[in-house]
């Protein structure tokens, strides 16, 4: 299987350890993995602020930079659920672009859903000896409606405790732009996930989009918590040699 690494702004600016990471689980599970360095932003934050046409030339550069690949793969939900959703509903109907939107956005997976709905695999071989809770954030949650996959995928993984986050389902409160504009909202609402993610325990948090581990990090860390910010793909990829 060709599968394309759409890496995205954040993790390629701040978190390329997360690239690295899934390239080197998805080539331990057999897929031959490409990396188009002609990619750019998806454009949500575009259209998310009213630059309607950015966003149309970046969805239109987007099918073009990923055409022809069996899977696309984002380790974030948030910009997986920005090609799936609102590029269909940039494209003018009946126009070369819709066309290349319907052939290239159904290939778009987030990571979960692509080792287990086209892999059709739970049980990776990572190995990971730690006390972990899991936020299911927004976009994954609402959007892509990951469901249990990330934490079907977290639980085969040897070594790891798994616990539950009390009030999982609250949005941290990063939002992308919310948190400018909104910096009071946004930082009450990290506190509160701060406190959740206390409550259980856990030495580590894990996600699947960086933009919310960075806003929820940025707390833990200023209260000097102890309690480490993982992607998610980064504790698959971990092995018992590794670690």
């Amino acid at each position: 299987m060709r599968v394309a690494l759409f890496i995205t702004c954040v993790n390629d600016t701040l978190f390329p350890g997360t690239g690295k990471a899934v390239v080197s689980l998805l080539r331990r599970l057999g897929c031959d993995v490409d990396f188009p360095a002609a990619q750019t932003c998806c454009g949500q934050m575009h259209v998310n602020t009213g630059y309607r046409e950015e966003g149309v030339r970046l969805a239109r550069h987007f099918t073009e930079v990923f055409a022809g690949y069996d899977a696309v793969v984002a380790p974030s939900g948030s910009c997986a659920a920005m090609v799936r959703e609102q590029y269909p509903r940039l494209a003018r109907p009946g126009s070369r672009g819709a066309a290349a939107i319907a052939e290239v956005v159904p290939k778009v997976y987030e990571l979960s859903e692509f080792l287990i709905d086209v892999l059709k695999v739970e049980d990776v071989g990572a190995y990971f000896p730690h006390r972990v809770t899991y936020h299911p954030t927004c976009h994954s949650l609402r959007s892509l409606r990951l469901g249990d996959r990330p934490t079907r995928l977290l639980q085969h993984v040897r070594g790891l405790e798994l616990v539950p986050l009390p009030g999982a389902e609250e949005c941290c409160g990063f939002g992308g732009t919310f948190a400018v504009k909104n910096p009071a909202v946004s930082a009450a609402m990290g506190a509160d996930k701060t406190r959740s993610i206390l409550d259980t325990g856990a030495e580590v948090l894990c996600a699947a989009d960086n933009s919310c581990l960075m806003h929820i990090g940025g707390t833990l860390s200023r209260q000097q918590t102890g309690v480490r910010t993982m992607h998610l793909a980064e504790i698959l990829a971990s092995t018992e040699g590794a670690r």
